[in-house]
C-alpha cells in the first residue's frame, strides 16, 4: 500500500565508515547519514576513529543536512561505563546526530541530550520488542537482517512513529546479530565486544550420527551478501525509513561504488513518488557508472525479503567472486582465450572454481582482445566459469576524484542607494546579503553575460547556481575581481548560516518502567554489567543470568541461525515434506577437529548451532 501523498516521508540512505576518507567520500557519493566507529567500544574493534576526525566528518556532512551516527554498540564492563560516559559527552560536544547502543547500561549514564539508536545487536526482529524500545526513548530500530517485507510492515503497522532502518547491502552474518557466542567460546573473542573472529566464514565437514559424510570441507555457514536494490520501493512501502549499507571495515572504493549505486536508484524512485524525499540536501554528479558487482561481493541475495529461498548461502568459498566475466573458450600455452562480452585490462585480477568446488585465481599480464596471458600456464580447464574479482581499470577510476555534491543556490544581483548587494538563497531556505558599495557608473559594452559569468564561478565550493539573475536598472560597470570578492564573501556567509541554522536533534533518555517483553534473561540477554541488570530489573524482569561472556555456559546453543542446512539440502520437513537420507543429529567438524551439533527448531523455522561435549 503507498503512503498517504500529502506526508512526504524523508528517506535516510545510510552508508558505513571505516575511516574519515570513507565518511567524506560517503557524503560526495550521495549518503543522507554514514556511522562510523567512536573511538573505544564499537562492534569493529578494529574500526575505531578519533574525536578530531568525527568532528571534521561532523563538520562537512552538516553543511548538507546529512548526519553522523557513531557506533558505541558492544556490551561494557562494568569499569568501561565511566569512560563510556565520557566519550560520550565529547561525541555530543562536536555535534555527533545519535549513538548506536546495544548495552542497556548505556542508558542509565548521566547523558548529553543525543539520540539513541537501537542496535541490530539488540536482536530486534519483533513487534514486542520494537515497541519497547521505542516506548524506551530510542529515536531510530536498527532491524534484525532476517525479517521479510512482510514482517517490517508488521512491525511498522505497530509502531508507526518509530523510525525503522534496515540493511539493504553487504555481508550477511549467519547468527541472528547479538546472538552469536561461538567466538567467543572457541576463540575467546566476542562478537558482542566487535572481535568476531568469523567462524562462520571457515570450511566444515558435515557428517550424520553415524560419522557419514554428509559434506567435506564445506563453507557451510557462509552466506552471500545481501542486495536489496530490487526491493527498495517495497522496503519503503513496507514502513522502512533508513537504508544501511553495511561495511565498516570496507576500502573507499566500495563506500564509492556502493553508496553512488544505492543513491542513484532512491532518486529514480523518488522521481516518480512523491511522498518519498531524500533526507539531506545537495545534489551528486558522478564521473563513473557505479557497478556493486565490481566490488567484494560473495555473490548477491535478498536474502529473506520474500521468506525462504535456496539462493542465500556461498558453500563453496567465502571470499569475494566479483563479476562473471565469461567462460574460458580454449588455452594455448600460458594465454586463455576467453568466450564473453566484457572487456579486461592488463592487472585484471580472474577467479574460479576449480573441479574441487575450491577457488583459484590469477593475475592477467597482458590482453589482447579475448585472449588474456598470464605469467604460467594456467590449470584452468575449458568450459570453465570466471569471474573477475578485482577490475584494474575500475579500481583506478575509483582512486581518482569520481563524484561532486553540490547545493543549489538561486543567485540575484540588485543595485541599492550606495552601489550593489548580491543575494543567495539556498535549496533549504537560507538566504544572505552582501553589499558591495561602489559608485555607479555606466558601462561602454553589454555587461549581463559577463556578470553571469563571474556569478556562476562557484569551483570547490559546496554550491552551484540554479539561476542567476541580473537586477540592475542600468548597465552598471562592476569589475569582475569585484564580482569575484563579492561572492567569495556570500558564500563564507551562507556556509556559516547552514552550520547556525543545521537542524540539530536532541533527545534526552528518561527514566521509564514499562516491562519487557519477557520476565527472565538468560545469557542471551547479553547483560554485562550491574547498570544493564538494573535497567532490566526496573522494567519488570524477575531472573537476570549474566552474560556469555562473563560465566560460559556449557551446553547452550552458540548461534541462531535463520540460515537452515536441514533446508539447503533439499531435507526440510516443512518445505520439502522430505526426510534426510541420512541419520539425526548432524554435526559440523571444523578442520582443527572441533565438532559442533545442529539442532532444527522447526516451530520457531531456525537453526541452532551447539559445542559437541
Amino acid at each position: 500500500m503507498k503512503s498517504d501523498s500529502f506526508s512526504i516521508r524523508p528517506i535516510e540512505l545510510l552508508a558505513p565508515a571505516k575511516n574519515l576518507e570513507c565518511g567524506l567520500e560517503a557524503i560526495n557519493h550521495g549518503a543522507d547519514a554514514v556511522y562510523i566507529g567512536a573511538p573505544r567500544f564499537g562492534a569493529r574493534a578494529a574500526a575505531g576513529n578519533s574525536l578530531d576526525d568525527i568532528a571534521r566528518l561532523v563538520r562537512y556532512a552538516h553543511l548538507f543536512r546529512a548526519r553522523i551516527y557513531v557506533t558505541v554498540n558492544t556490551i561494557l564492563h562494568d569499569e568501561e561505563l565511566p569512560d563510556t560516559e565520557k566519550m560520550i559527552w565529547e561525541l555530543y560536544r562536536i555535534g555527533v546526530d545519535a549513538l548506536i547502543v546495544q548495552d542497556m547500561g548505556i542508558t542509565r549514564l548521566n547523558l548529553p541530550p543525543i539520540p539513541l539508536h537501537a542496535s541490530t545487536q539488540m536482536d530486534n526482529r519483533d513487534v514486542e520488542k520494537v515497541r519497547f524500545l521505542a516506548d524506551t526513548g530510542f529515536r531510530q530500530v536498527v532491524l534484525a537482517r532476517e525479517l521479510s517485507l512482510d514482517e517490517i510492515a508488521r512491525i511498522h503497522k505497530a509502531c508507526p512513529d518509530t523510525p525503522l532502518e534496515v540493511f539493504i547491502h553487504g555481508a550477511l552474518c549467519v547468527s541472528y546479530s547479538g546472538q552469536c557466542y561461538v567466538s567467543q567460546a572457541c576463540f575467546g573473542r566476542s562478537a558482542n565486544r566487535g572481535e568476531c573472529a568469523q567462524f562462520c566464514r571457515l570450511g566444515f565437514d558435515m557428517v550424520d550420527a553415524d560419522g557419514k559424510i554428509i559434506a567435506r570441507d564445506r563453507h557451510l555457514l557462509s552466506l552471500k551478501d545481501m542486495n536489496q536494490s530490487e526491493n527498495l520501493e517495497a522496503l519503503l512501502d513496507a514502513g522502512a525509513t533508513s537504508l544501511k549499507i553495511e561495511g565498516r571495515l570496507k576500502e573507499v572504493s566500495y563506500v564509492k561504488n556502493v553508496t553512488a549505486y544505492y543513491r542513484k536508484r532512491l532518486d529514480a524512485i523518488f522521481k516518480r513518488r512523491k511522498e518519498y524525499r531524500r533526507a539531506s540536501s545537495g545534489h551528486v554528479e558522478l564521473s563513473f557508472r557505479p557497478q556493486p558487482d565490481k566490488s567484494f561481493n560473495r555473490g548477491f541475495t535478498e536474502y529473506f525479503a520474500h521468506g525462504r529461498n535456496p539462493g542465500i548461502f556461498s558453500f563453496d568459498t567465502p571470499k569475494s567472486l566479483g563479476e562473471e566475466v565469461g567462460t574460458v573458450k580454449e588455452i594455448r600455452g600460458n594465454c586463455i582465450i576467453v568466450a564473453g562480452t566484457k572487456p579486461f585490462s592488463n592487472g585484471d585480477g580472474l577467479c574460479y572454481l576449480d573441479e574441487q568446488g575450491k577457488l583459484q585465481g590469477f593475475r592477467v599480464n597482458r590482453v589482447e582482445n579475448n585472449r588474456l596471458y598470464l605469467q604460467e600456464r594456467p590449470t584452468v580447464r575449458p568450459k570453465t566459469r570466471l569471474y573477475r574479482n578485482f577490475d584494474q581499470e575500475f579500481e583506478r577510476t575509483m582512486l581518482k576524484k569520481s563524484a561532486e555534491r553540490k547545493i543549489s543556490v538561486n543567485v540575484s544581483l540588485e543595485e541599492n542607494n550606495f552601489g550593489f548587494t548580491l543575494n543567495l538563497a539556498d535549496e533549504d531556505g537560507n538566504r544572505v546579503s552582501v553589499a558591495l558599495p561602489q559608485e555607479k557608473a555606466p558601462a561602454h559594452t553589454p555587461q549581463v553575460e559577463n556578470q553571469k559569468i563571474q556569478l556562476g564561478k562557484w569551483g570547490n565550493t559546496p554550491f552551484q547556481a540554479e539561476s542567476i539573475d541580473i537586477r540592475l536598472s542600468e548597465n552598471w560597470f562592476i569589475p569582475s575581481s569585484a564580482l569575484s570578492e563579492l561572492r567569495r564573501k556570500a558564500t563564507e556567509k551562507l556556509i556559516s548560516l547552514r552550520a547556525i541554522t543545521y537542524p540539530q536533534e536532541t533527545a534526552r533518555m528518561e527514566a521509564t518502567h514499562h516491562p519487557f517483553p519477557i520476565q527472565e534473561l538468560t545469557y542471551l540477554g547479553n547483560v554485562m554489567n550491574r547498570q544493564a541488570a538494573a535497567f532490566y530489573h526496573d522494567h519488570g524482569v524477575k531472573r537476570i543470568e549474566p552474560a556469555f561472556e562473563k560465566t560460559a555456559p556449557s551446553g547452550v546453543p552458540l548461534m541462531f541461525c535463520k540460515h537452515c542446512l536441514r533446508y539447503s539440502m533439499g531435507w526440510c520437513p516443512t518445505h520439502h515434506h522430505k526426510r534426510p537420507p541420512f541419520r539425526e543429529p548432524f554435526y559440523l567438524v571444523s578442520a582443527d577437529g572441533r565438532k559442533f551439533r545442529l539442532e532444527f527448531d522447526c516451530k520457531a523455522c531456525q537453526m541452532k548451532v551447539l559445542a559437541d561435549n
